[in-house]
């Protein structure tokens, strides 16, 4: 007789397991989205008015700056889904500093990707589209003889090659050095909040 209201009590506690992930599911979304909008809002506001009164150099080296940030945040997020906690935990054992920090981070790799890949990957990928347009107005600016069409689809060209292209030597970069990445970012990690 006592078995039933245990079954209830086993349905009752997944139930209460289930909206808990729900509920963190959801404020994980909602924060993923404020970060997405506050950094986007911030890099596309800082790179127009950063652009606006540099020359055609000037602006490329930026467009340089921007497209490895990407490239670098999509290591990053490539590396905490591949790597595993068992050294790192040994590392933890010997008061390493960043060790813990690595273990949390390969811990919430679905979100640290997120972040580095969806979020700061896909802002510097826009960012970019639009210092390509700004580039594109001073070219066609300083060469008023050049296709304009032609020109854009050209420097659209090149920022998409150089962005794939990057992640694509990245990822495989990543993959096979995964340990060693997580532990540089960790030690970075530990070094900014030790500082504050």
């Amino acid at each position: 007789m006592d078995i039933y209201p245990k079954k209830e009590n086993n349905k009752e506690k997944k139930k209460e397991e289930k909206s808990s992930i729900t509920n963190k599911s959801n404020r994980w979304v909602l924060t993923i989205i404020f970060w997405t909008i506050l950094i986007s809002g911030s890099a596309n506001l800082l790179s127009d008015v950063l652009l606006r009164n540099v020359n055609i150099l000037v602006a490329f080296i930026i467009l340089i700056i921007i497209i490895f940030i990407g490239i670098i945040f999509d290591i990053i997020g490539v590396a905490v889904t591949a790597a595993e906690e068992k050294p790192f935990h040994a590392k933890a054992a010997k008061k390493i500093p960043g060790a813990k920090i690595a273990v949390k981070l390969i811990r919430n790799a679905d979100k640290v990707s997120n972040f580095c890949n969806d979020v700061v990957g896909d802002v510097c990928g826009i960012v970019s589209g639009s210092v390509g347009v700004l580039i594109l107005g001073k070219v066609t600016e300083n060469f008023p003889n050049l296709n304009v069409t032609i020109t854009s689809a050209l420097i659209g060209a090149l920022i998409a090659a150089a962005t794939i292209g990057g992640k694509a030597l990245g990822k495989s970069f990543a993959m096979n050095e995964c340990e060693t990445i997580i532990d540089k970012v960790s030690k970075i990690v530990y070094i900014i909040k030790k500082d504050r």
